[in-house]
């Protein structure tokens, strides 16, 4: 084992043998999976009958990684699956910072604070409002890496299959999203012409808005029309271009203009487009349909949220690239939950550790702002951190050392 190893596997020693690890509900049917240190391979099939064995399991072998299955198992520690016996899974929605757009360009910290807003806005918006989860149906647990997990453990969703919760991802996302279903053509006679020795009706059509009492995806997008609507009326034609990539750049938006300032708010109080003449309504639908589905959509990992055998991070432990502890937290601690601070373990808050830095790097951890080159001594908590993340190397670089504090 490398130095860099043998460093982070003592620290996460002390951390498993000062810190009871919280056993999920219903542990005695769930698989356990770790990553060691020494081994380049999953140690899974595990099951523990007590918190007893967990604990001491967890301070002996100290994995880097530690996981447990979101499914319930008649023979959690079968080595098939086959064998295992499935019973149920929870529903489980994963976000992680790699998926935001952007993530390449941003700091550790700000992909935390970003990835936290997603969770905010799928957990408030979708799994709240939308499918009716009370908070208390509701588990949200900090990855302890770059990301949240939220658990819906009612009886209801256990036994839902992959496809159904595929559907779910699909409804979150806006896969599949009607636009016609949510903005319905509607008609009305407006008068008779005389055609051809015949009277005939002359019919106008246009979209009807959902009603304000209207939930889901409608209300979304009625809501997300209204900003539309109102950008167009008041943005610059130039600024329309940026802010919509569905208009084309060589359109013209002054008539467009002019039509929707005459009718902005006659429109949400009919909830018929009746009074915008038809270019209006087509290009209002076409922003709708390519621009704000997608803005108003959730983010979810849908191979994680799809799976009925995943295996996910065990709440109390420690993530084996950052050092940062994997955190249950309810909906009112995530508003103000700052990881680099409050998932920082106990203790690794004692001792400073003197590291190498492979390049410079500006780190923001324990409410200090650190400017890191050369050889430098730092908090051990911060030193697991750039260690577990490739970013430095235990000591000055001069010999390989057994005694790091």
């Amino acid at each position: 084992m490398d130095p860099n190893s043998r460093f982070l596997l003592r620290s996460f020693r002390k951390y498993y043998r000062a810190n009871t690890i919280p056993m999920p509900d219903r542990f005695a049917r769930r698989e356990f999976g770790f990553m060691m240190f020494d081994r380049n391979f999953m140690v899974r099939h595990t099951s523990f009958s007590n918190q007893q064995e967990l604990q001491r399991y967890m301070s002996s072998q100290a994995p880097r990684h530690s996981y447990y299955s979101t499914a319930y198992y008649r023979k959690p520690d079968a080595p098939t699956m086959e064998e295992k016996g499935w019973m149920g899974a929870e529903l489980i929605f994963d976000l992680d910072a790699d998926h935001l757009e952007g993530a390449e360009n941003m700091s550790f910290e700000d992909m935390l604070a970003q990835i936290k807003r997603e969770m905010i806005g799928l957990v408030d918006s979708f799994l709240f409002d939308d499918m009716g989860f009370s908070e208390r149906d509701v588990k949200i647990v900090f990855s302890g890496g770059r990301g949240y997990h939220a658990h819906v453990k009612l009886p209801d969703v256990l036994e839902l299959g992959s496809h159904e919760r595929r559907e779910i991802v699909d409804y979150i996302t806006s896969r599949g999203l009607d636009i016609d279903w949510v903005f319905p053509m509607d008609s009305v006679a407006t008068g008779t012409a005389f055609v051809n020795g015949r009277n005939r009706l002359n019919i106008k059509r246009f979209r009807t808005i959902p009603p304000a009492d209207s939930g889901g995806w409608r209300l979304r997008m009625r809501n997300g029309l209204k900003d539309v609507v109102n950008d167009i009326c008041d943005m610059d034609v130039s600024d329309i271009k940026k802010t919509y990539p569905s208009v084309k750049k060589n359109q013209s938006l002054a008539k467009i203009q002019d039509d929707l300032r005459m009718s902005r708010d006659l429109i949400f109080e009919n909830n018929r487009m009746i009074t915008l003449n038809h270019n209006t309504q087509e290009l209002l639908l076409k922003i709708m349909k390519e621009d704000m589905a997608v803005r108003l959509s959730g983010e979810v990992d849908e191979p994680v949220t799809a799976d009925i055998k995943r295996l996910i991070r065990l709440p109390g432990s420690i993530h084996g690239k950052s050092g940062l502890m994997v955190m249950p937290l309810s909906r009112d601690e995530l508003t103000h939950f700052d990881p680099m601070i409050q998932a920082i373990p106990e203790t690794f808050k004692k001792d400073t550790v003197k590291v190498s830095m492979r390049r410079d790097y500006t780190l923001n951890i324990g409410g200090e702002c650190l400017n890191l080159s050369g050889v430098t001594e730092v908090p051990e908590y911060a030193a697991v951190f750039l260690i577990g993340k490739n970013l430095a190397d235990i000591g000055d670089g001069t010999r390989e050392k057994d005694d790091f504090f």
